[in-house]
């Protein structure tokens, strides 16, 4: 959607003086933009890529500077076999200044910077699966959220039809009445059914305003703000359960997972490089003076550059990196075993909303036929009322099979969506 057209929706549902439209990709736009999750996890993204680094990864040199310049006070007293030359004194003051800079940089360590490297990319990439998660989820919930008002919206459209036909019942009476072919009794049975009718329509009108305060809690907007959704549940008829299968694998829940695998896998070459010589290359260039007030020695200076290879290699340290690679060993285990149960449970979840979704669409066309039949029927029990060819009774129980028939409808048609939703959601094909 256009960027300037969400801005502008906004605005308007920020204004609780207006009532504005909202269509689904608004919607999800709105929530995409807003939603706190998806910051927490943006930003859990982006420290994931700074820390993404050679230098994190322990692959650069690593260079250091260092100075000191203490300044002393001290008490003196020299002897010597020519005591001519001996030397008591107090309070001689000294300087001793030292710096240099370091600059060390790894040649091998059984290959921890590569593994490191690659766990730190690996970490990177799931944080990324993490985000799109997140924002199925949001898309997932308001989708959700956004069809059941579409739901709750046709069941009072249901009603107005029939409470339409309460108030056509009622002219009747009364018209009937008036001419001396209707009593009181059925008068006040018709009036009672409208306001019984009446009175369902306004706790169905509180069902909608309650759906319409969580989509907006969703979206992240002021709950006292006002929106108006006009929209029709279409459910896509064409989803196929092996194809919705294959695709499973591509859900960011099981890559993530997948990912985790990876990373733990890199951990345990770390840890088993640990066992392994580490040659490193040093170099620097140092500075030390130390100077007297008095003594044998006035001034002592030396400095210059050095460079030079360091290699450590284990011997023995208490069997520590045996078990912590024993350690990694299973940890790469139970990352394996938790993506497999996702695995499976995302498996089942989509077998058993697909039946659900496959048998909501074999009632679809019988309700909908059920329903335009009951629609026909009210409207015939109503004229055969008006010729008195049918009780009041009659008419109460058709306005009651229709107002079934309706609901049943609306709700085989939600079931059939909620699945089909789902499905693309668990095969990472939820699209507006």
């Amino acid at each position: 959607m256009n960027r300037a057209v969400t801005v502008i929706v906004l605005l308007l549902l920020l204004n609780t003086g207006f009532t504005q439209r909202l269509s689904l990709s608004e919607a999800v736009d709105i929530a995409l933009r807003n939603s706190m999750n998806i910051r927490i996890g943006k930003n859990n993204t982006d420290i994931a890529s700074i820390y993404n680094s050679y230098g994190v990864a322990g692959g650069l040199p690593l260079v250091t500077a260092t100075a000191s310049d203490n300044e002393q006070v001290t008490n003196i007293n020299q002897q010597y076999s020519d005591h001519t030359k001996d030397a008591v004194r107090k309070g001689v003051t000294s300087n001793i200044f030292s710096g240099g800079v370091t600059g060390s940089v790894i040649l091998y360590n059984g290959q921890r910077v590569r593994s490191a490297k690659k766990m730190l990319e690996t970490t990177e990439s799931q944080s990324n699966q993490q985000l799109n998660s997140k924002a199925l989820s949001v898309v997932y919930n308001v989708m959700l959220k956004y069809y059941d008002i579409v739901r709750q919206q046709s069941y009072a459209r249901t009603l107005d039809i029939s409470i339409e036909a309460s108030r056509q019942k009622l002219e009747i009476v009364k018209k009937q009445q008036s001419v001396g072919l209707a009593n009181n009794a059925d008068l006040f049975q018709a009036q009672v059914d409208l306001n019984t009718q009446l009175q369902n329509l306004t706790a169905q009108q509180l069902v909608i305003d309650q759906d319409k305060t969580d989509l907006l809690t969703l979206l992240t907007l002021k709950p006292d703000s006002t929106l108006e959704i006009a929209d029709t549940i279409l459910v896509d008829k064409n989803l196929q359960l092996n194809t919705i299968l294959d695709a499973i694998t591509d859900n960011p829940d099981i890559v993530s997972a997948g990912e985790q695998v990876s990373i733990n896998q890199y951990i345990e070459k770390e840890v088993a490089a640990l066992r392994y010589p580490a040659l490193s290359l040093g170099a620097g260039y140092n500075i030390n003076r130390t100077q007297y007030a008095a003594g044998f020695t006035l001034l002592n200076q030396y400095y210059g550059p050095y460079a030079g290879l360091t290699l450590n290699i284990p011997i023995f340290n208490g069997f520590i990196y045996k078990k912590q690679l024993q350690v990694a060993d299973i940890n790469v285990k139970n990352a394996g075993l938790i993506k497999d149960t996702l695995v499976l449970n995302y498996t089942a979840n989509a077998v058993k909303n697909w039946q659900a979704y496959n048998s909501n669409l074999q009632q679809l066309t019988l309700a909908k036929e059920n329903y335009d039949l009951s629609q026909k029927l009210l409207d015939l029990v109503i004229q055969r009322f008006q010729l008195r060819q049918a009780t009041i009774v009659d008419v109460r129980n058709a306005q009651q099979s229709f107002e079934n028939a309706g609901f049943l409808l609306i709700n085989i048609s939600f079931a059939a969506k909620s699945a089909e939703i789902l499905l693309k959601r668990l095969a990472n094909r939820l699209s507006i």
